[in-house]
């Protein structure tokens, strides 16, 4: 197998407008693509991030909830690398994101901070 890098990150949302809003006028990434998929009530929203394909954005009519915080079993988080976490951080509290305290990586000395998407989902801010 010769991987060659992460290609997108699936979510599956439980408001699309709500998380549309969010991760596209929040947190700025582009639209490339939008359907919906009348066969399965679904809309899927292909984002991506300084033109590069990064997440792939789902509706589905009754979608169970899944138990979401970063020590959680299953996929952890989702990171954003960032230059200034500060800035950052300003940013969303500016558009009423909450962030966590921040914390500093034992091994790398690199700071991040986690938030939450509109499903409570956990993002990561790491700083450069």
């Amino acid at each position: 197998m010769n991987l060659k890098r992460i290609h997108h990150t699936a979510i599956i949302c439980s408001n699309y407008e709500r998380s549309k809003d969010f991760y596209v006028k929040k947190l700025g990434l582009q639209p490339i693509k939008e359907v919906y998929r009348e066969e399965r009530r679904s809309y899927k929203l292909d984002l991506a991030l300084h033109g590069e394909y990064v997440i792939e954005l789902f509706s589905f009519p009754d979608a169970p909830s899944r138990p979401s915080y970063p020590e959680a079993r299953g996929l952890r988080h989702l990171a954003f690398e960032v230059e200034d976490l500060e800035e950052s951080i300003s940013n969303l509290k500016r558009q009423g994101i909450k962030t966590e305290e921040i914390r500093v990586d034992p091994y790398t000395q690199k700071r991040f901070t986690f938030f939450e998407d509109p499903d409570g989902l956990p993002l990561e801010l790491y700083e450069q």
